[in-house]
């Protein structure tokens, strides 16, 4: 049975806003015997800047790609990344997709997010439609996706055919780089399940060693390029006073990812 989008949906959890010394933070609403789970965090003093490691490293496509004409977000989080591309790549047109509406009025709200203009687009439905829709096929450079509900257990979108349908939303050398979460006992079942669904639907997959205590960014290649450490150093480098975000350390996790495969 071919992928489908689900037709409705029934709940969306409810956005809760927290500060705490300058960093403001973003959770779904959950049971009250559960933990809540942090969905993204922003720094009140730098709203542009990414403040999270992980979500630092799902940037990691701009060792290859400095110059993307068209980014897609399927996960808005709190906006981190979206509002960043917006800042730092002033020629790209960025398109983010979001399940639950409640989320991008806060982003509004409480998170900065820019209203959407020429070159945002901020969209309130499902990310499966959004990859499965032809008319968004070869139409961006760089896709971010980081899918999950308010029990942040796994991500809610996995598996070959959703993968394929990323695959095909990218041009010829485009990029993905996913988030993968996986919480409790079998997470590292979930991560190679995962993982293994990427590298079935891409040429090439790579990924950074684990942060945040099970935070894991995978980088997906369309085309697989050729790596020189030499020229991603420099690159990184670049990067790193461009933004101030830790680029030569997401290239020292690449080249312990390519030495512990060989």
């Amino acid at each position: 049975m071919p992928l489908k989008a689900p037709a409705t949906v029934v709940y969306h959890p409810r956005p809760i806003v927290l500060d705490s010394q300058g960093i403001r933070s973003l959770y779904f609403e959950r049971e009250a015997d559960a933990d809540m789970a942090l969905q993204g965090a922003m720094r009140l003093a730098m709203p542009d800047q990414i403040e999270l490691e992980y979500v630092q490293q799902m940037m990691m496509w701009m060792l290859f790609n400095d110059a993307p004409a068209r980014i897609g977000q399927l996960g808005l989080g709190c906006a981190a990344l979206t509002k960043f591309c917006y800042r730092y790549f002033e020629q790209a047109h960025i398109t983010a997709v979001e399940l639950n509406p409640q989320v991008i009025d806060v982003c509004r709200e409480k998170f900065k997010l820019p209203d959407n203009d020429a070159r945002l687009k901020v969209l309130a439905m499902n990310a499966l439609e959004f990859v499965l829709d032809r008319a968004n096929h070869a139409t961006l450079d760089v896709l971010q996706v980081d899918l999950y509900d308010a029990q942040a257990a796994e991500p809610a979108l996995g598996g070959v055919e959703f993968y394929q349908a990323c695959a095909k939303c990218l041009s010829a050398n485009g990029m993905m780089t996913v988030n993968l979460f996986c919480d409790g006992d079998k997470h590292s079942a979930a991560y190679a399940a995962n993982l293994q669904a990427m590298q079935a639907a891409f040429d090439a997959v790579v990924w950074l060693p684990e942060v945040h205590d099970a935070n894991v960014v995978a980088l997906a290649f369309k085309s697989a390029p050729s790596i020189d450490f030499d020229e991603l150093y420099e690159r990184a480098a670049a990067i790193r006073s461009a933004t101030k975000l830790p680029a030569p350390y997401w290239v020292n996790g690449l080249k312990e990812w390519m030495e512990s495969e060989q």
